[in-house]
């Protein structure tokens, strides 16, 4: 392997793995995460196998592989279009195969943990038979949330909010309830999500969970979720494995390939200016939570004392806006009865009729009108011309 390669290639971690030696591949801090998540699972399955003294693997060989994985995964006695189909599919995945180097374009739904808006990259999942998880889900409990988000992906819900807080009252508020759902599971990750994600995924399947923006391998053991640790600090660290997902505060515990617990890698200690630049940094990261918080909050409560609402809870003020928009919808359609009940008068044969008279009266005012016009402007022209009474008769006639 050439120097440029093996700048580029990736540290192979050999771990025991249901009574075999196993490769998985590690990953640096800005590693591409879609491409080593799913050739971990590969690996794990048994579906592709390195040579056991193998310590570095490139991108190009990555790629190999899972072309050939593709390629395999051809189905059998199957009709001609069913058939030509899974092949454009796969050319369609082959020619994705370098954006798993870089990331995904995925945008997930907010109702379950396989709904993602569909886009060409996710095709490379289905054909590779890898479910495609994330536990990014609103509580249906949280009623008003759930009004607020509706059936939107991630990115039309952000245009949501942008474009809703510059609206009515009702769409301002749900945008205020969406953008603080968003930024309280910033993590990408709620305690429903978890629950729906151990309670659908099967046991000993292996899976990628997206959350956070990363792509994680997934395996589910006797009831628990473990994530693949894949950190390439852990690289000499042959009991750390895997890594215990049972809450949304990211302190989950580290366990070996046996899936027992095993303590942390122990950290070295770090030298007083490292210690204060740590510090700093830490700081200016809370200070910034705090100022976008305390941002949103003022921002609320500016709207609840403009809407007149103030000094109640969110709850009862979501439950006001809800029976307020109640009432406009059931005027609203008040308005449009009445309406409909006048075009339908108005179209009427019998208000036709009724309308003709009145018509034929205003011709008759407006021709009986007329007349002292036309005579006084007879007689102007008479006595300007100075014509005598048997000339008016002649002109009478």
């Amino acid at each position: 392997m050439d120097a440029a390669n093996a700048n580029r290639a990736y540290h192979l971690k050999w771990i025991k793995w249901k009574g075999n030696k196993c490769a998985i591949i590690t990953q640096n801090e800005n590693g591409p995460c879609p491409l080593i998540a799913v050739m971990n699972v590969l690996l794990l399955r048994g579906r592709v196998r390195l040579p056991s003294m193998m310590e570095l693997i490139t991108p190009s060989q990555v790629m190999e592989y899972l072309g050939d994985c593709i390629l395999s995964s051809l189905p059998r006695n199957v009709s001609e279009d069913e058939q030509l189909n899974y092949e454009q599919n796969m050319h369609d995945a082959i020619a994705i195969l370098p954006k798993l180097q870089t990331g995904l374009d995925v945008n997930v739904k907010f109702t379950a943990i396989t709904h993602f808006e569909y886009t060409p990259e996710l095709i490379v999942f289905d054909l590779l038979h890898i479910p495609l998880y994330h536990g990014w889900l609103i509580d249906p409990e949280m009623s008003d949330i759930a009004k607020a988000v509706g059936n939107c992906s991630y990115n039309q819900l952000v245009d949501k909010v942008i474009t809703n807080k510059s609206a009515e009252q009702e769409l301002v508020a749900e945008a205020l309830i969406a953008e603080q759902f968003l930024e309280k599971t910033a993590s990408q990750l709620t305690y429903h999500g978890l629950s729906q994600l151990i309670s659908n995924i099967k046991e000993g399947e292996l899976s990628v969970l997206f959350r956070n923006n990363h792509f994680i391998t997934l395996y589910k053991h006797k009831k628990e979720l473990y994530q693949l640790v894949t950190d390439q600090g852990f690289l000499t660290e042959s009991n750390v494995v895997w890594e215990t997902l049972n809450n949304i505060e990211n302190d989950g515990q580290f366990v070996d390939s046996d899936f027992n617990l095993v303590p942390p890698k122990t950290i070295p200690p770090v030298n007083s200016q490292q210690q204060v630049d740590q510090d700093y940094l830490i700081a200016l990261s809370l200070q910034e939570e705090a100022k976008k918080e305390s941002e949103t909050e003022k921002e609320w409560e500016n709207f609840k004392v403009e809407a007149g609402m103030e000094g109640l809870s969110d709850e009862e003020l979501a439950r006001r806006l809800q029976l307020e928009e109640e009432k406009r919808y059931q005027k609203l359609q008040q308005q449009q009865q009445q309406q409909a009940k006048q075009a339908a008068k108005s179209n009427s044969p019998q208000h036709q009729k009724q309308q003709s008279p009145s018509e034929s009266q205003r011709r008759r005012t407006n021709s009986v009108s007329s007349s002292p016009t036309r005579k006084n402007e007879r007689k102007d022209d008479e006595n300007s011309n100075g014509r005598s009474g048997k000339q008016k008769s002649v002109v009478s006639n």
